[in-house]
């Protein structure tokens, strides 16, 4: 016998899957963006303060397609894992790059 979902249960399981999308589009696509906007500002050629400005203006784009991806993925949980990963990457750039330079 195979056991079903009670309406009860489904819907605590779609409102956790929404604030699972939610916590990724909002607090961690920011946090996400702000990583990759330091990262870009370190790897991009040119002035400091023109890779700085394109860093930032990328990474407002970044932030927005963050947000539209979270709610656009297969579930919650993959969301926030995929911009975790992101962030990770970009984390590791910086550090990368700061450990290279010995400049922040």
């Amino acid at each position: 016998m195979i056991a079903r979902a009670t309406g009860r249960a489904v819907k605590w399981r779609r409102r956790g899957d929404n604030a699972l999308r939610f916590i990724a589009a909002v607090p961690a696509g920011y946090a996400v963006a702000s990583l990759w906007a330091a990262a870009l500002a370190r790897v991009l050629p040119g002035s400091r303060v023109g890779a700085t400005v394109a860093g930032a203006l990328i990474a407002l784009a970044l932030c927005a397609a963050a947000a539209m991806y979270a709610y656009g993925a297969r579930s919650g949980a993959r969301a926030l894992l995929v911009l975790c990963l992101l962030g990770v990457v970009a984390a590791a750039i910086v550090w990368a790059s700061v450990s290279a330079s010995g400049r922040l």
